[in-house]
């Protein structure tokens, strides 16, 4: 199983970012992908997730509305669409995948199986 993050980038304040995580190695509609966060220094947090089969999506609460995540099926790849940056989300983002989410509680680490290595998103201001 391989997900390979990318997109990262240092951006201005107010921009924009695409992130992708291209997943290999799994039934891609079996399962959920989320992205997280870690900035330096802070724990990682979950950011969005959705739940290939269903299209179900859940944000936390810091990127609701600017935020936007989305699968193309075909390409086995998630999407995380960054608008309207801040400097606060700047931190090395991932991708993860489980094959049981928990609508309830989407953002558990420990619930997911797969991770990826990460990508760098740098918002100055």
């Amino acid at each position: 199983v391989q997900l390979v993050e990318s997109g990262g980038d240092l951006v201005q304040s107010g921009g924009s970012l695409r992130l992708s995580c291209a997943a290999s190695g799994i039934t891609f509609n079996n399962y959920a992908i989320a992205w997280f966060r870690q900035a330096p220094g802070k724990e990682r947090e979950g950011v969005s997730c959705i739940s290939i089969g269903d299209d179900f999506t859940a944000y936390a609460d810091s990127v609701k509305g600017r935020f936007t995540t989305s699968s193309d099926n075909a390409k086995n790849t998630v999407y995380l669409q960054l608008n309207s940056l801040k400097p606060e989300d700047t931190g090395v983002y991932y991708c993860a995948a489980t094959a049981v989410l928990y609508p309830g509680y989407p953002f558990s680490r420990s619930d997911y199986e797969f991770w990826g290595k990460g990508t760098q998103v740098t918002v100055v201001s």
